[in-house]
């Protein structure tokens, strides 16, 4: 194939991009595995600071994949029956609690862990428990995993499907679970991985709403920058990648499958 200019062109800025993107987190992982980062590689090469990640920062890493999971099964528990809901009743109310869902995303994290603090605060229990946090990331990611299902069973002629099942004898809960659910899996399954991402990544709601007791990957790692040795804050930006890459990858592979299958 002859390189043209404008194929020169778009390929230079493609790699432009990647190396704009890539290459911070090459030097921020490599300087999280030499022995000395001021010395650079010549200085050797070293586990000793993840190990140290490891020892300081075990519980956050925990807490942030039991918070991630944790907040994709309410996700799915809600999301996907009110994404059915708006689906099956389409129409100006509809279209008003669509917004609704997605109010959280439009008011920043900030000011949303500000009202969660307003009214529970007085709650000490709840407060300094794990499912505060959770509250709020249910509030941030549940408009995704609902858009993704609704524009997936928008997609399709839901009426009719439900119709030819019903005249079979299906009820409405056989009709949801053999019908909706596997038809509504590719945006099912996108949605799984936007609300898992997100809440793993969210740092401004969290920081808000953490204790010292209960501190995330992101809320961790800017602690780790400001109060240790970049050696260790590197380290634990290897620790994030090496933890949300693979499943971001298993996650996305699951989405491509499902969509092959559904067409």
């Amino acid at each position: 194939m002859r390189l043209t200019l404008p194929r020169f062109l778009q390929l230079a800025v493609t790699l432009l991009t990647a190396a704009f993107l890539i290459v911070p987190a090459i030097q921020s992982i490599l300087a999280g595995l030499t022995v000395n980062y001021f010395r650079g590689l010549s200085s050797g090469m070293t586990l000793r600071w993840v190990d140290e990640v490891w020892r300081l920062y075990a519980d956050s890493i925990l807490l942030s994949m039991g918070l991630a999971i944790a907040c994709l099964a309410v996700t799915l528990v809600i999301g996907v029956p009110a994404a059915y809901a708006l689906a099956k009743n389409p129409g100006r109310m509809s279209r008003v609690l669509e917004e609704f869902i997605s109010l959280p995303l439009a008011v920043p994290g900030l000011a949303l862990a500000l009202a969660l603090l307003q009214l529970y605060g007085s709650m000490t229990g709840f407060r300094t428990s794990w499912t505060f946090i959770l509250v709020g990331h249910v509030l941030y990611t549940l408009p995704f995993m609902v858009r993704s299902v609704l524009a997936v069973l928008m997609a399709m002629d839901l009426k009719s499907l439900e119709e030819s099942a019903a005249t079979l004898g299906a009820s409405a809960a056989t009709r949801f679970r053999t019908i909706v659910v596997p038809n509504a899996m590719p945006g099912i399954l996108a949605g799984a991985l936007t609300v898992v991402t997100l809440s793993i990544g969210e740092f401004n709601l969290t920081w808000m709403l953490h204790t010292p007791y209960l501190k995330t990957l992101p809320v961790g790692l800017a602690d780790s920058y400001a109060s240790m040795r970049l050696e260790i804050a590197s380290a634990y930006t290897l620790v994030f990648f090496v933890m949300i890459v693979p499943l971001l990858m298993a996650m996305q592979w699951a989405t491509d499958r499902a969509q092959r299958i559904s067409r």
